[in-house]
């Protein structure tokens, strides 16, 4: 038996061993745990009066995967191949108990069990292809064989989570046991299993599903297909299926080999690191070194939103979707119908794809309430401005709510690019003034750039970013400066793709480069789609830029049919040669003989001046450090998570090579263009951004 402080106890029970894991939280496949199972199914198997084994765990959850804090270090002994091979090879039936989620390594063991039985609430997956990877514990080879290739393909490059009575039709899970009788459940089937003298069923040598598939490449060639947007530049989806068609096409043993190779690939490459870097980062972004986690919190139980266009409606709903009570307020009822409408709408597609019910709609929508009255707002705990982006109605607005909305509650500014400070000063409450930068759509997207001002209290930042956790966002806090953390680097990088144009590239040369990076659009098919007419006035334009003479054109983007670019009447982009005259005129207007720039070169000119605004950030203290920067730009703006970010990015590149690269373009990079101090001292010093701390 093991010592009573082992994370993993066998105890018996008439017939049956029940091996117990208790590691909390998540009973992750630590060296203790790997240990533990080893030890105590050989003990079971070796125990003359035991005769069935039950696996299960305490706690919240089945096994949930592996212990992050071994990633990047040596690996211990035993491996999880050992465990498994104890528990596979067991000369006595082995049951899976499966409560909580049986994810990565903890579905990999489970796969190992000659049975399984889970409580409804259950859920399993192989997320690991979230982290660049793929399941490096026979998950590919034994999955397909339960569920076939398809689902297995589907599982295992979505990294889905799939609920238990899903699994039990597909035969991943062999029964169901009631709610909360899980171990009574799972002992009263290894009795019948003993009963009915079910055979030790070894997952891996179960071959109808795979051989049923043997011979049909096409079954491959047309998920690759079906999924080629999703995948697009990312390695681990590509190698996950190159696994399933060893699985389908190679023995169990062969087709292991093949898959242990493809991890090693992927555990070394560079988009791995990326994305589990990504992965700690998202957890580092709530850690704020001047605001303790004990530091209290005022309770959010009422919001209040100005505005019920795209933004406003947007944030609205984040509230409503988890039970926070929202009044919306509009300057006319129009305005608010219609903004109601929109959320109604929005919610209803969200349940014409099965995402919510029909229940939950009318639930979701229940919590808002429109008004055009501003004095409704009083007894909200936080209220959202959403208003035109202009310092003079925000300061408006915010002096009116002053007055209004009771003392103690958070007074938040979705702004973009404006002063936090000078919108907290016509307040008298500044203490309580904070910015909550939402992305639009804002109920889709994961970021929240919350931004401290000056007299901002740590009770106020504790309750945005806690508030924003609650929303199922991404919140960074940053401090304030114009445009903050995104949209500031994002201005470098306009700068020079407009600037690019003058020297003879078109818009869809700099697009195809950005896009070909992995962002999902570049800077001009992302002015098409947000509208060339942000920011544009009909009463002071002066056809100054390619920009200004396009929306004096009426080519406004996407919602005109044209602007960098031709639309047809779906949208689908072509490049134009209206906008190609015009930029020409620009490059002869500007003494300018256009050049060819080199895909190089774009991609250097948009991106490196990123970075140099990130590390002049940082440098300012607007950031906390290099992976909140990171966590913005995979959440916010398109980045793709398997290049980390534009800290990771640089570091993969190296910061010297950046440097160099910057002054080589200095001569281009416009006379206001000054290169980072801190990015010039770390990069003749050979650091990298991930080692700051």
């Amino acid at each position: 038996m093991s010592s009573s402080d082992a994370v993993v106890k066998l105890t018996v029970d008439g017939e049956i061993g029940v091996v117990t894991v208790n590691s909390p939280p998540v009973n992750a496949l630590s060296q203790a745990v790997r240990q533990g199972i080893l030890e105590n199914i050989n003990q079971a198997v070796a125990h003359e009066q035991v005769k069935a084994i039950v696996l299960i765990c305490d706690g919240r959850t089945f096994i949930a995967g592996a212990d992050i804090t071994e990633f990047g270090k040596p690996p211990k002994a035993p491996s999880l191949q050992e465990a498994q091979n104890a528990i596979e090879n067991a000369s006595k039936p082995v049951i899976a108990a499966i409560h909580g989620t049986a994810l990565g390594g903890g579905l990999e063991v489970a796969l190992c069990c000659h049975y399984r039985v889970a409580v409804p609430s259950a859920k399993c997956g192989l997320p690991e292809v979230k982290l660049g990877l793929l399941p490096g514990a026979g998950g590919t080879q034994r999955l397909p064989r339960i569920v076939g290739p398809q689902k297995a393909m589907e599982m295992v490059t979505s990294g889905q989570h799939v609920g238990a009575k899903q699994c039990h039709a597909m035969g991943l899970v062999d029964e169901l046991v009631a709610e909360g009788e899980l171990l009574s459940g799972a002992m009263a089937f290894a009795r019948k299993v003993l009963a009915e003298n079910r055979p030790l069923r070894k997952v891996r040598d179960s071959d109808d599903k795979v051989v049923a598939a043997r011979g049909k490449p096409e079954l491959f060639d047309d998920f690759r297909k079906a999924q080629a947007r999703k995948f697009r530049g990312f390695d681990a989806p590509e190698f996950n299926i190159r696994c399933i068609e060893a699985a389908v096409n190679l023995p169990f043993d062969e087709g292991l080999k093949r898959e242990r190779e493809l991890f090693s690939q992927l555990m070394q490459g560079t988009q791995s690191a990326a994305q589990r870097y990504v992965f700690f980062a998202e957890r580092q972004v709530w850690k704020i070194p001047d605001v303790p986690e004990a530091t209290p919190q005022i309770p959010i139980t009422k919001v209040g939103v100005l505005g019920a266009g795209t933004m406003g409606g947007g944030i609205s709903m984040n509230f409503a979707s988890v039970g926070i009570p929202v009044t919306i307020v509009e300057t006319n009822q129009a305005a608010l119908d219609r903004g109601l409408a929109t959320i109604r709408r929005n919610y209803e597609n969200t349940a014409k794809r099965g995402g919510i019910t029909t229940e939950q709609v009318e639930q979701r929508m229940a919590q808002l309430t429109g008004t055009l009255d501003l004095n409704a707002l009083a007894d909200c705990d936080l209220v959202i401005e959403a208003v035109f982006e202009d310092m003079a109605i925000k300061k408006e607005v915010f002096a009116k709510l002053d007055g209004i909305v009771k003392q103690g509650a958070i007074l938040a500014s979705n702004t973009s690019y404006l002063d936090i400070n000078e919108i907290a000063s016509v307040t008298k409450r500044p203490e309580w003034v904070i910015g909550m930068h939402f992305f639009s759509p804002a109920n889709v997207m994961r970021l929240l750039e919350v931004v401290r001002g000056e007299k901002t209290s740590k009770t106020t930042i504790a309750t945005a970013m806690g508030i924003g956790k609650k929303i199922g966002k991404i919140a960074a806090l940053a401090g304030v400066c114009h445009g903050f953390i995104g949209n500031r680097m994002l201005r470098a990088r306009s700068l020079q793709a407009n600037a690019m144009l003058l020297e003879g590239a078109m818009p869809w040369d700099v697009d195809r480069v950005i896009y070909d990076f992995g962002m999902p659009m570049g800077p001009f098919a992302m002015s098409d789609l947000a509208g060339l007419d942000i920011g544009w006035n009909k009463d002071t334009t002066s056809s100054s830029t390619v920009r200004e003479v396009l929306c004096e054109m009426d080519r406004r983007g996407q919602k005109t049919g044209a602007g960098f670019y031709d639309y047809d009447d779906k949208r689908v982009a072509q490049p134009s040669p209206v906008t190609e005259k015009i930029v020409r005129e620009f490059v002869a207007k500007a003494g300018n003989v256009a050049r060819e720039i080199s895909q190089q070169e774009i991609l250097e000119r948009c991106l490196y001046p990123m970075i140099n605004e990130a590390a002049k950030i940082l440098e300012e203290g607007i950031a906390i450090r290099p992976s909140d920067i990171d966590i913005v730009y995979v959440n916010g703006y398109g980045w793709p998570v398997y290049r980390g970010g534009p800290m990771f990015y640089a570091d993969t590149v190296g910061l010297a090579n950046v440097v160099a690269s910057l002054k080589a373009h200095a001569a281009r990079l416009g006379p206001d263009f000054t290169i980072s101090p801190l990015l010039e001292r770390m990069a003749a010093e050979g650091k990298r951004f991930q080692d700051m701390k």
